[in-house]
């Protein structure tokens, strides 16, 4: 499996690989939400958008939106902190590694950038996900917790990147 930063052509794939993983998650939201996880050509643009395909072919196995410093698309970080979001699996790709290869790289870029800690918030009801960060290093931050709209509760997780997972 390999990463890079997404390419034009990706980015169809890549919002329809968004849209699959949240799926389960998503049932109840508006069509907006979905708007909002299809769009990867807004998140390319506005941070950072990268893939994991494998190594023979361009398929888009996952993604995951970085967010430097100054992109609209951070929400709980601070100063010196970085942050990433959406970090997607394609369905029929879970359990194969390309989630923990997704955070590896996003950890080893922040590391590389010289940010003391990584920090994100996920839905209380992504389970696959949180054992994924858990394993990586990553700890609960209860105090960033919060909620985007009503019954969309988000915990949040950081990484010290001066600890060792």
């Amino acid at each position: 499996m390999r990463t890079r930063r997404a390419r034009p052509g990706d980015l169809e794939s890549v919002g329809e690989v968004t849209v699959a993983a949240y799926a389960e998650f998503a049932g109840g939201n508006t069509a907006g939400y979905v708007r909002h996880l299809r769009d990867a050509a807004t998140r390319d643009r506005e941070a950072e958008l990268w893939v994991a395909t494998p190594d023979d072919t361009e398929e888009i196995l996952g993604t995951v939106t970085i967010t430097p410093p100054g992109s609209p698309w951070r929400e709980v970080s601070r100063d010196g902190e970085g942050e990433f979001r959406m970090l997607a699996v394609s369905p029929q790709a879970r359990g194969t590694g390309v989630g923990a290869t997704l955070v590896d790289l996003v950890v080893e870029r922040f590391r590389t950038d010289g940010a003391t800690a990584v920090v994100m918030s996920t839905l209380a009801a992504m389970q696959s996900a949180q054992r994924i960060y858990r394993r990586a290093g990553f700890v609960r931050d209860p105090d960033r917790d919060w909620s985007p709209a009503p019954g969309i509760d988000l915990v949040t997780y950081r990484l010290d990147l001066g600890a060792t997972p």
